[in-house]
């Protein structure tokens, strides 16, 4: 399969029970009524030209079709139907168009002519990458080879990327990876994690607003999205977008623009999109969760990264790669503190099981080091890390809650503890630096600091 494979047509790709074969998606338009009726069409082209002249994608023999009559073009994952000025014009779904989007089932009517826009799932063999790395990724796993093939092949498309996996499982490296591949490169790559800014907020964050809009707009801003133009917008934890702003994603990703909060001037955006989720977003479709035409929108590319658990033969080149490149690691002429590790210890890290993945794996070879002797990490040190997380302080003590008042103030009572207790040590082990605070932290940075005026927290920007 090669690149101009992923290129001119929507594709799903998701990694199956079967670690050789993935979906593929494709887009056709197959004529229902008219002449031509039962001929088809694959969508493999940026620009499909229908009409009755010899030179067209789509030839149609009726007298009551124009010899240009319409194009179909393939732009950022959407199909935007045109008329050419065609005598009869164009119908989609029984109403005359000049310019429309299309989606699967659709149907255009084109004089006596009717044309199904339908997507259909092919089976196609992907073959594990030669490489052993992609971005900051390493994997010699035939699951991750897998991916990486998947990534070689896509990042350098337009193709929308919807990332699922486990938490910790590096979604955040894959994204960044996609963007650092793509033509884009060059352009903004712009996180946005849904799950980190306060509900009322979103919606600014994402399309940006205008002065006075809401209060505390004291000046206009711009969004995630203009602020990612040319670029990649990486929206973090999508399962946690709120159902009243779904549509309005769909609506910006489908017409390829937005409008700010307070306004209704729509401003033309060209950004890829690439989303990432811990949860299995076709279960919140099913459950009514998640909107489905979203879903498809989202899912043109959809990689799901395995757990470390499932991919032990990864254990090793992981916690080299660590040691190489992690602070934690280096003395202040720049060498390396631990340069070795026991066949011993490696075998201790390859059987456990890893709830926490590739991120849980990272801080224990962090604190391994802390313990290690003469360079080296140890089984003696990995079996006492592991021992103190079972019975020492890392145990979790159970929660205090006042059963006397009501399940909603108990809660709120305990979520604001938590928030308290979060915030003050990730600004301590930040240097009290709020900007590398909510970077660490994955919060946006204005909400960070309503956060921290809210429980009375201070820092360097104050």
């Amino acid at each position: 399969m090669s690149e101009k494979d992923f290129e001119g047509k929507t594709e799903l790709l998701k990694i199956d029970e079967i670690p050789d074969v993935v979906s593929l998606r494709k887009c056709q338009l197959v004529v229902v009524d008219g002449p031509n009726r039962g001929k088809k069409l694959t969508l493999n082209k940026n620009l499909t030209k229908i009409g009755k002249r010899e030179t067209n994608d789509l030839v149609i023999v009726d007298k009551t079709v124009s010899r240009n009559h319409l194009e179909i073009e393939y732009s950022s994952d959407s199909f935007l139907l045109r008329d050419l000025g065609s005598t009869n014009g164009s119908f989609l779904n029984g109403s005359k168009v000049k310019e429309a989007y299309l989606s699967p089932g659709d149907h255009i009517k084109v004089g006596n002519t009717t044309i199904e826009f339908v997507a259909y799932d092919e089976k196609v063999k992907i073959e594990p990458s030669i490489n052993e790395e992609f971005g900051k990724m390493v994997g010699k796993s035939r699951k991750m080879r897998q991916i990486f093939s998947i990534l070689e092949k896509i990042s350098p498309t337009h193709a929308t990327v919807i990332i699922e996996g486990e938490t910790g499982t590096g979604k955040d490296l894959v994204a960044q990876a996609i963007h650092e591949n793509s033509t884009r490169k060059d352009k903004p790559f712009i996180v946005f994690d849904c799950s980190a800014v306060a509900p009322n907020l979103i919606e600014s964050e994402l399309f940006g607003h205008e002065k006075g809009s809401f209060t505390g707009a004291v000046k206009a801003r711009r969004g995630a999205f203009e602020a990612a133009t040319g670029g990649t917008v990486f929206l973090d934890e999508i399962g946690e977008l709120t159902a009243d702003l779904q549509p309005k994603l769909l609506r910006a990703l489908e017409q390829r623009e937005i409008k700010r909060v307070g306004s209704n001037v729509p401003i033309k955006i060209d950004v890829r999109v690439v989303c990432a989720t811990n949860k299995n977003l076709r279960r919140e479709v099913e459950e009514g969760r998640f909107r489905e035409d979203l879903y498809y929108r989202l899912s043109v590319v959809k990689v799901s990264l395995p757990p470390l658990r499932e991919r032990t033969e990864d254990v090793p080149p992981l916690v080299e790669r660590f040691l190489s490149i992690g602070n934690f690691n280096k003395k202040t002429d720049g060498s390396l503190l631990v340069s070795r590790v026991e066949d011993d210890a490696l075998k201790v890290l390859s059987r456990h099981q890893w709830p926490g993945n590739v991120r849980e794996l990272s801080n224990i070879v962090q604190r391994a080091v802390s313990f290690s002797e003469g360079g080296t990490i140890s089984k003696v040190n990995l079996d006492f890390i592991f021992a103190e997380m079972e019975h020492g302080e890392d145990k979790t003590e159970r929660m205090v809650v006042d059963s006397d008042i009501p399940f909603k103030d108990a809660k709120q009572r305990i979520v604001e503890n938590f928030e308290k207790e979060y915030l003050a040590e990730l600004l301590e082990k930040n240097g009290n630096n709020l900007s590398k605070a909510a970077r660490e932290a994955k919060i946006d940075r204005k909400h960070l600091r309503n956060l921290l005026k809210k429980y009375g927290i201070s820092t360097k920007d104050d």
